[in-house]
């Protein structure tokens, strides 16, 4: 079997969701005219990252799923004929709206979606007001090019979902993402927070024998309430294979497509030589199911 050639596209996102929107397309048909087989998007990028505030009016930038933002993706899916992992502020009753991402196959049929599971809230990630968790549960999704663990931003942070795709038969984890610094953030503390964003995440491909692709987006947007402050995203969208080798990197301050070759059968071979799911003691792990053990 080939190699997969993958593509994440990591954009600065305007006010203009149509714009945003269109150079999303743009990079797809790009990303595909480089031989991409899998196109992978960041969180959100239909517009700007709107839960650095609590304001009900951003409800309605909420849309269905399916809806126009996965028709656009589904039309460019089957016009290049490439599975497209997008983002989507889902609407799917009157108060209640999720964090999902939407996957359609090369053919551009909708073949699944993700609602988002854990959600921040922390001072400028207030997401909880927003996004009610997911209840979908953690099931890869099938698409010609294979069975993919989507997940989304905050959940790259537990190892828990990572395990459960893998053990639900994901092939390659994805991670949309929408990460970065605050203004007050010290030098150190940056590139502390960026190193343990990617060493969590390769700890994953480690720990599961899996590829992890992760796309970031990139660029300062300001918090509208406060025009003077906001997030810079810092990029740094990455691949990287089951040993946690770096495959590919992006910068922290550039729009990029970035594409790479993902050899999937690389995951029989690891998991040979690392047996971690033989080895599991599952019958001594009742106590995850607690929050603590007091």
């Amino acid at each position: 079997m080939a190699p997969l050639r993958v593509a994440l596209v990591q954009q600065r996102c305007g006010p203009d969701p149509d714009d945003n929107l269109h150079r999303t397309l743009t990079a797809i048909a790009e990303a595909a005219g480089r031989g991409a087989g899998l196109v992978l998007l960041q969180e959100l990028h239909r517009g700007r990252y709107f839960c650095q505030q609590e304001d009900p009016a951003c409800f309605d930038q909420a849309e269905p799923v399916p809806g126009p933002t996965t028709d656009a993706l589904g039309t460019a899916a089957r016009d290049h004929g490439v599975v497209v992992v997008g983002s989507v502020f889902e609407r799917r009753a009157p108060g209640l709206y999720h964090n999902t991402a939407v996957v359609l196959d090369a053919d551009g049929s909708l073949a699944g979606r993700y609602r988002k599971m854990h959600i921040p809230d922390d001072p400028g990630y207030y997401e909880k007001f927003y996004f009610t968790p997911g209840d979908l549960g953690f099931e890869p999704i099938q698409t010609r090019v294979g069975r993919l663990g989507v997940l989304v931003c905050w959940d790259q942070w537990f190892p828990e979902a990572a395990r459960l795709m893998a053990l639900a038969g994901a092939e390659v984890l994805l991670y949309p993402t929408a990460i970065g610094w605050t203004p007050d953030d010290r030098p150190d503390e940056q590139a502390r927070q960026r190193e343990a964003w990617m060493l969590a995440q390769r700890g994953h491909a480690v720990s599961n024998g899996l590829p992890v692709l992760a796309c970031n987006r990139t660029g300062e947007e300001p918090d509208p309430e406060h025009p003077d402050q906001g997030i810079r995203f810092w990029g740094g969208s990455f691949v990287c294979g089951p040993q946690g080798e770096i495959l590919a990197q992006a910068a922290t301050d550039e729009e990029c497509i970035l594409t790479v070759d993902v050899d999937l059968q690389a995951v029989e071979r690891v998991r040979r030589i690392w047996p971690f799911l033989r080895d599991r003691r599952i019958d001594a792990y009742t106590d995850l199911l607690k929050r603590f053990r007091d």
